[in-house]
């Protein structure tokens, strides 16, 4: 439960994609998603559950309020499940479930939203959460939503870290090194400097594991 930390997904989105909302609503998500950055990369890891419930108070609300933007979904989702990564243990399950229902609702209003980014959160919940009986984890399903997510956004930090990150996982070795290779040379984000540059940290990681596998 404590990778659920990474997921997310993600401070992950371009602004561009954020057209559909109004002006007030567009700083609102951003101020939600430098928070989120600032939470997950900078805060010491014994304080980023409080900070994230406090978070996922005001991302809830927001999609709450603005329940036809899968924008405010995608990020009540990231928000939730990074709350329960930071918690960790069986007592997170049920924020996890939170999590991939708002994802859903997100899916359900535009799959397009934020580059695709509902399809990369979502894969994260299912490769990192426990398979049944505890949990509802399925690697094939997370692989399913990763290869939708990669159709819509093929060149992005996020969707090609999760997607690294899952061969990893399937010991397919010299594949995850292909697709994190990939992800550090992605275009940087205007205005996301935190969270890209922990995202990279995060790959350069993960990419020294995969090395140790296959030298």
């Amino acid at each position: 439960m404590r990778t659920l930390a990474t997921c997310l997904l993600l401070g992950l989105l371009s602004q561009g994609a954020w057209a559909a909302l109004d002006a007030p609503d567009q700083q609102r998500l951003n101020d939600i998603q430098q928070r989120w950055a600032q939470i997950q990369y900078q805060l010491p890891a014994e304080q980023r559950s409080v900070a994230f419930e406090q978070l996922a108070s005001q991302a809830s609300a927001f999609a709450r309020e603005r329940p036809g933007a899968a924008e405010a979904w995608i990020w009540s989702g990231i928000v939730i499940s990074s709350w329960a990564g930071a918690q960790g243990g069986l007592g997170a399950l049920g924020k996890v479930k939170a999590a991939r229902a708002d994802l859903e609702k997100a899916l359900a209003l535009d799959p397009q939203a934020l580059q695709g980014s509902a399809y990369t959160s979502l894969a994260a919940l299912y490769d990192r959460v426990p398979g049944w009986p505890i949990g509802f984890g399925d690697t094939d399903k997370a692989e399913q939503l990763l290869q939708q997510a990669l159709h819509i956004n093929p060149d992005g930090i996020d969707s090609l870290y999760f997607w690294g990150d899952h061969l990893y996982r399937q010991k397919k070795y010299s594949e995850a090194r292909s697709a994190l290779q990939k992800a550090l040379l992605a275009a940087p984000r205007p205005g996301r400097e935190s969270a890209d540059a922990g995202r990279r940290k995060e790959i350069e990681t993960l990419l020294g594991d995969v090395n140790k596998n296959i030298d």
